[in-house]
This record gives C-alpha cells, sequence and structure tokens, in this order.
C-alpha cells in the first residue's frame, strides 16, 4: 500500500472505531399494561341533579414508549361487559342495548400518539372506538412517570388521563333522555405498565 493511500485510510479507520465506540441509541420499550392497576372510568350528570359514576374491570394494552425521540404510542383495549358500577341493576342495564350493547360491541379500545414538552408526555392525541364507531378523543396527562418498582425491581410506569367526550354521538340511545347535556362524558385512565416479556 502507498504511503498517500495509507495516509487517507487513517482517519477513515480512526472514524470507525469512534463511531463503534459510542452507545446504540435506545430502542423503543414496550411496556404491557397491568391489569390489576389499570382502571378506566367515568362519570356523567343524571338529569343534572346528580353525578352517576362506574368502571370497567377488565382492561388490557400496550404503551410503547421512546424517551430519545420523544415519542409513544397508547393501545387500551376495554371489555364493555366489564362494567361495574357497584350496583347490580345498573350493570345490567349497562349491557343491554339501550347503553353499551356488549352482546354486538363486546370490545371498546383507544389508540394514540403521546405528545411531549420537551421530555415530559403530556397529552395522548389519539381515537376512541365505541359501540362499532371511531372518534379522535384526546386525553391530558396530568401525570406520566416512570420508576424501579419496589418489589419487583424493574421498571414501571404510571399516567393518570383525562379527557371529555359525548357518548351520543357513538349512537348510546341513553344520552338522548334526561334534561341537558346528557350525553356527556367524563373518561378517566388510571393505569400502569411494565415492561413487556419477551
Amino acid at each position: 500500500m502507498k504511503r498517500t493511500e495509507r495516509l487517507w485510510l487513517a482517519p477513515a479507520v480512526a472514524l470507525g472505531l469512534a463511531l463503534s465506540a459510542l452507545p446504540a441509541a435506545a430502542a423503543p420499550v414496550v411496556y404491557e399494561l397491568d391489569p390489576l392497576h389499570t382502571f378506566p372510568s367515568f362519570e356523567f350528570p343524571h338529569m343534572d341533579i346528580s353525578v352517576w359514576r362506574g368502571k370497567f374491570d377488565r382492561t388490557s394494552g400496550t404503551v410503547t414508549l421512546d424517551r430519545e425521540a420523544r415519542s409513544g404510542r397508547v393501545e387500551v383495549r376495554i371489555d364493555t361487559a366489564s362494567i361495574n358500577f357497584g350496583l347490580d341493576i345498573m350493570d345490567e342495564k349497562a349491557r343491554g342495548e339501550e347503553w353499551f350493547d356488549v352482546a354486538q360491541y363486546p370490545e371498546a379500545t383507544y389508540v394514540g400518539e403521546l405528545r411531549f414538552e420537551g421530555d415530559t408526555a403530556v397529552a395522548v392525541d389519539g381515537e376512541f372506538t365505541f359501540r362499532g364507531k371511531t372518534l379522535p378523543l384526546t386525553l391530558a396527562l396530568n401525570s406520566f412517570k416512570c420508576i424501579e418498582h419496589p418489589f419487583y425491581k424493574k421498571e414501571v410506569c404510571g399516567a393518570d388521563a383525562l379527557g371529555e367526550l359525548n357518548w351520543g354521538v357513538y349512537g348510546m340511545k341513553y344520552s338522548e333522555f334526561g334534561q341537558g347535556d346528557a350525553g356527556r362524558v367524563t373518561l378517566r385512565i388510571q393505569a400502569e405498565a411494565m415492561p413487556k416479556s419477551d
């Protein structure tokens, strides 16, 4: 090899060695929702004289988080038949055709992209599918953080999300009754998730 070729090759080799020494870019991490610590719930006015509250007992889904890119994706699946008002007669009514119609629509889903301000996730811009209809829904994140789980000794992430919708636009007949904005609903999702096992 000629001396001039060696002079050109040396910087290239040095650059290659330097790049190989750099840490690899962190890959996105997929977290699986913990069904024992995830609680989609809602509240709505009843004839504008009281507020009713309910929750769903069976939920699954994932959160994909890319800290380096400041991005992420949320996917939540809700078993609508698991509705729980704490009162059997209301639960049965809610499963019927006028409410959730769980025989025809056994699952509701929410899929969205995390929105960041700096290093902090502040909202999820997504779509909610309920009773067979999919419409935009943004959830504000009151909190979103990750810590080392004190018992499992691995990372756990948690969030408190809040959004507003009107389930009358999803075809829920109950919202046609009552006074005022009878279909107005406040949706809350408290969730915890751990890295998904391979």
